[in-house]
């Protein structure tokens, strides 16, 4: 650890949620579970599955309505017209050749009609049938000077429903003109049996549709729900098993996944701590009581030899105990940072004086050891941030890089800006380099370097607790970015230490 800390910052401990009385599932204690009935109508999957069935079955719904409109309201709309049509050619008839001329145009028109399908009859002023083949005048429409009727007539020998159209002719004459529709009635008939026939299969598939989907979801999610029932008994090595499809449900497993991983680590970090705690900090604090209890057993006088070795004990005491008292402000401080603590410290800054001042410090320690230290800066780096996390971090590369730099050798630091996406998907806005001509890092070192008291097997010999590069990666997460160690020189020996410390903007 290094000795320039961050303003200390009080840190107001987060609420914690007073957990569900009744299990979470809805029920009182001690209730019957539900039925399957009751399941089944609380089932989101079956509600996503009826919404399903209610648009499949609305959308077949509109087509009946459509195929019912194009086909037998359209057959009545076309049968009205040709009649009013019809009707409109024979009184044209009456104005050019009266009662004979018309009488003779309705023969003809029955002359021709081989289906027997029309309907007309010519009345005379005195009620007489002068042509057509219908044996008398509807009384329904005795009185209507224009009328539409629908009645079931007797024509050519046989009784079939009808569309009827009455007009009235100058003189007191009278038109009938109709078409049998038994035909048609039969098609609207055919037609509307096929609808409901159509509309039952389509209400069959829709529900059989919504009860595949509703088992779609259930297969999909079941292994959300074992691996949440897993982690939920206590078995934290349970992970969702993806299908490799991609699609959603891959992806929520694949987060849980990533959830699930962070909790572990978060649990290892707690188990380590906790180890380390018992094991790294109990022996400076024995020694330091033993120091202690010696200087409290041998009080000699100030100022003789005696007097001096008690200080001396003293002072080393004070030492070890400000050594366990840095330790577990750089635990405070890493697990604020994994919390997400001190989010609410970020402001605005600008990297450029913040490096620049640690430079100047550091330099004056590397040049005490006989090392140099090389800065490139530029004008600014701006981002949003943690000041005292972010100076703190880059401290922490500075102090190991001029501890295990060589005598004569060159320590770098550097800065930029950048626009790349990050691992955490916000785009990052600056890296700070730091680098040094060093023994470096093993690949399995580097692996394990930002574990809480971790020491490579170089480094057991020098002053620091194994924490450094724990606090750096943890204000790495915290601003959203990454920290990235290298060889700083790959083909020299040795290869020195490049750690490259990656920073979103907020």
């Amino acid at each position: 650890m290094n000795h320039l800390p961050p303003r200390a910052r009080a840190a107001a401990a987060p609420g914690r949620a007073a957990p569900d009385r009744d299990g979470g599932d809805g029920l009182s204690p001690g209730a019957p579970p539900p039925g399957p009935l009751l399941r089944l109508l609380r089932s989101a999957g079956f509600r996503f599955a009826l919404l399903f069935a209610a648009l499949f079955a609305g959308s077949i719904l509109a087509f009946a309505l459509v195929l019912w409109w194009g086909t037998a309201v359209a057959l009545d709309r076309q049968t009205d017209a040709l009649l009013r049509a019809d009707a409109l050619a024979l009184a044209e008839r009456w104005r050019e050749a009266g009662a004979p001329g018309t009488a003779e145009a309705i023969e003809e028109r029955l002359a021709v009609d081989v289906d027997a399908a029309s309907i007309y009859l010519l009345h005379g002023p005195d009620g007489q049938r002068l042509a057509g083949n219908l044996d008398r005048w509807p009384p329904e429409i005795e009185d209507a000077v224009t009328a539409w009727a629908n009645l079931l007539v007797t024509h050519d020998g046989q009784s079939s429903e009808a569309r009827l159209y009455a007009t009235t002719l100058p003189g007191g004459y009278r038109l009938l003109v109709g078409r049998d529709v038994a035909d048609k009635l039969a098609l609207r008939e055919l037609i509307a049996e096929g609808l409901i026939w159509a509309a039952g299969f389509a209400l069959f598939f829709a529900l059989f549709g919504a009860w595949l989907l509703r088992r779609a979801l259930e297969t999909r999610l079941r292994p959300a729900f074992e691996t949440a029932a897993a982690i939920a008994g206590g078995d934290l090595g349970q992970r969702v098993r993806l299908t490799g499809l991609g699609d959603e449900f891959d992806r929520l497993g694949a987060t849980m996944n990533a959830m699930l991983d962070r909790i572990d680590r978060l649990m290892a970090g707690v188990k380590g701590v906790s180890d380390a705690v018992a094991h790294d900090l109990r022996t400076p604090i024995a020694r330091a009581r033993a120091k202690l209890e010696d200087a409290l057993r041998s009080t000699p006088e100030p100022g003789t030899p005696d007097g001096r070795a008690l200080r001396a004990a003293v002072e080393a005491g004070i030492a070890d105990l400000d050594a366990i008292t840095r330790v577990f402000q750089a635990l405070l401080r890493i697990a604020e940072a994994e919390a997400g603590a001190r989010r609410a410290a970020f402001a605005p800054l600008d990297l450029v004086p913040l490096l620049a001042d640690l430079a100047e410090f550091y330099g004056a320690a590397a040049e005490a050891r006989g090392q140099r230290l090389e800065t490139a800066l530029p004008d600014s780096v701006r981002l949003t941030g943690d000041r005292d996390l972010l100076l703190q971090a880059v401290a922490n590369l500075l102090d190991n890089a001029v501890k295990f730099g060589p005598a004569g050798g060159t320590v770098r630091l550097s800065a930029r800006t950048l626009d790349e996406p990050g691992p955490a998907g916000a785009p990052l806005a600056a890296e700070v380099t730091v680098s040094d001509e060093g023994p470096g890092l093993a690949p399995a070192d580097r692996a394990r370097a930002g574990e809480r008291f971790f020491r490579a097997d170089s480094s057991r010999g020098t002053p620091g607790s194994g924490l450094g590069l724990s606090l750096v990666l943890a204000v790495a997460h915290l601003h959203q970015g990454e920290l990235a160690l290298e060889d700083a020189e790959p083909g020299r020996r040795p290869p020195g230490l490049r750690a490259r410390l990656r920073l979103a903007s907020g």
